[in-house]
């Protein structure tokens, strides 16, 4: 990609020309299914061009935009038809699975693009449309979903004066990039249609071919120029880095890195002193141990503006089990944060209606690189609002949080039904179910594990402990699902167990006294105000270590009376901790 934005000046047809001659010698053809919706598009600009009131050379797609359109298969052209984001889907859709999985090419709904367009003109500032004052760029455009909805408020505010102005104008103001030439040039197109009606109004000796607004190259390479405004959707899933990328990215990442966050990071470095980065991206940014620097950084460097929660788990969402954010972030210094619930509702698999969001809370802005308390529900504002100022948590009072050692397919044929000499009953997460230890009987043919090597030292647990589930389902009503594992329960397994890693083990600090005890720890975690302050953490139904320790905890008077008292007292006396209603 080249150093400096704006990313393509005009050029002639024959430049175009020459381009695509090259590139055919070097570059595969873009697949098959994927080629046939390129071809498609001459019909479809044809009939956008007419509808716009242009003839002649203006019908001709490759001639009205100037971008290269890549090498495409051999096939014929299917019939392309609808909006520009129904032509973008098609495409998405038309690609190889794998492709799409492997290098995280998905289609944006038409309103969240809606919704994170107008958040990224809150953050600017902006009460009523108008021209961009400023580059707006999407490193990872895809289809330019994202673009769309700026580009249109932009020609009809920046075309009243002068059209043919407005046109040349473009490269300074959008710009695109994605590393698949196919989505580079649809991408390109389907943004200079938009352009049309602007360009039937301009006189015919000022007509220019459209610009291209997308570029293929690699959306995470520095810019030369501090860019306004960045919205993104960028591919998720962990990427291996280069030793290069690695110290370029180090403020950023802790062990595995994902593509999304080093998307996020790269923003963050382009952004101008008064310029806003737009996020449509999963929320565990908000709250994963790996994400903890780059936080820091958004914390340090930015304000979070607004975030809104994509409830919805069906059409693109569907199975996933993480949610969804669209997150707005300001150079300036903001000191409360908009919370809203975006409640997309699927007509089909992927075209969204846009009831209006909801707007939940407005918090305290993160300041800290430790997860972010974000109230999903305007019932847990106050909750997230109160967790925030308690002064311990699970970290800092004197327990330690690890995942059970016991990835059962690994160890398959050292699993057995049966008891015998060197073999270790397995405690899994289906035997905590009910907030009692008890062995689940759906479990007992893979109940002991025959213990090698040196099992005995890292494998099996020989102290009492607190074991909370590391994995639930959607659908559960809680995510702490917590047991004791005392001494008495710890005898009756035969004073050793094997902890499977669907659950999390909290133990004591070894030489240190807790400050709170293990019946006043399994009394919080096990009551609602935990489980909806642990929702406030994450948004994943994995419960991992990490987010159980940075879980806020009350002060040391108030654990000791949770401790002594019975148990309609302690949940009273939790409940008024965390201000939550009973």
């Amino acid at each position: 990609m080249p150093s400096s934005i704006p990313l393509r000046a005009a050029r002639g047809q024959r430049a175009v020309i020459a381009t695509v001659a090259a590139r055919e010698l070097r570059e595969p053809a873009v697949p098959a299914a994927a080629s046939a919706v390129l071809l498609g598009l001459s019909e479809w600009w044809e009939h956008r061009a007419l509808a716009a009131g242009l003839s002649g050379s203006w019908l001709d797609v490759e001639w009205a935009v100037e971008a290269p359109r890549p090498v495409l298969s051999p096939v014929l052209a299917v019939p392309v038809i609808g909006t520009s984001e129904e032509v973008g889907r098609q495409y998405v859709e038309s690609l190889p699975t794998v492709d799409r999985s492997q290098h995280g090419r998905h289609y944006t709904p038409p309103a969240l693009a809606k919704e994170l367009w107008a958040m990224t003109k809150r953050a600017l500032g902006w009460k009523r449309p108008q021209a961009l004052d400023g580059l707006l760029l999407d490193p990872a455009c895809g289809a330019g979903a994202l673009l769309l909805p700026a580009l249109r408020e932009h020609m009809g505010a920046a075309s009243v004066v002068d059209p043919q102005l407005a046109l040349a104008g473009l490269p300074n103001v959008i710009a695109g990039v994605d590393n698949d030439p196919g989505a580079a040039w649809l991408a390109s197109v389907l943004l200079a249609a938009e352009a049309l009606p602007v360009l039937a109004r301009t006189e015919r000796a000022r007509r220019r071919p459209l610009p291209g607004l997308v570029q293929v190259g690699d959306g995470l390479a520095a810019v030369d120029q501090p860019v306004r405004a960045i919205v993104m959707n960028p591919p998720y899933g962990r990427t291996r880095l280069s030793p290069e990328e690695r110290a370029r990215f180090a403020d950023s990442v802790y062990g595995h890195a994902n593509l999304y966050g080093l998307f996020m990071a790269a923003g963050l470095d382009s952004l101008a002193a008064n310029g806003v980065l737009a996020t449509l991206t999963p929320t565990s940014f908000l709250a994963g141990r790996y994400f903890e620097p780059l936080r820091g950084r958004l914390a340090k460097q930015t304000a979070l503006r607004e975030i809104g929660f994509v409830s919805d788990r069906s059409g693109p969402f569907a199975g996933v089990l993480q949610e969804t954010a669209l997150a707005t972030f300001t150079r300036s210094r903001g000191r409360r944060t908009t919370v809203r619930s975006l409640r997309a509702e699927t007509t089909t698999v992927a075209v969204f209606a846009a009831p209006p969001s909801s707007e939940v809370a407005v918090v305290a802005t993160p300041r800290t690189s430790a997860p972010w308390l974000l109230p999903r529900h305007s019932i847990d504002a106050e909750v997230a609002a109160v967790a925030q100022t308690l002064p311990l948590s699970l970290a800092t009072s004197g327990w330690r949080t690890s995942t059970g050692p016991l990835v059962w397919n690994r160890r398959r044929s050292d699993l057995g039904s049966q008891p015998g000499a060197g073999r270790i009953p397995v405690l899994w997460a289906a035997d905590i179910d009910g907030g009692v230890v008890h062995q689940d009987p759906a479990r007992d043919q893979l109940r002991y594990l025959t213990t090698r090597g040196n099992d005995d030292r890292v494998m099996v647990l020989t102290e009492p402990a607190v074991l909370v589930q590391r994995t639930t389902a959607p659908e559960q009503t809680r995510r702490l699902v917590v047991a004791r594992l005392d001494a008495d329960t710890l005898a009756a397994w035969g004073g050793a167990v094997v902890v499977e890693n669907h659950v999390n083990v909290l133990r004591p600090v070894p030489g240190t006294q807790p400050v709170v005890t293990a019946r006043a720890l399994v009394r919080l975690l096990a009551s609602e105000p935990l489980d909806r302050v642990l929702r406030c953490l994450s948004g994943s139904v994995a419960v991992s270590a990490y987010e159980l320790g940075s879980v806020p905890l009350p002060g040391p008077a108030l654990l000791t009376e949770i401790d002594e008292a019975d148990d309609e007292a302690a949940t009273a006396l939790i409940a008024a901790a965390y201000r939550a209603p009973q």
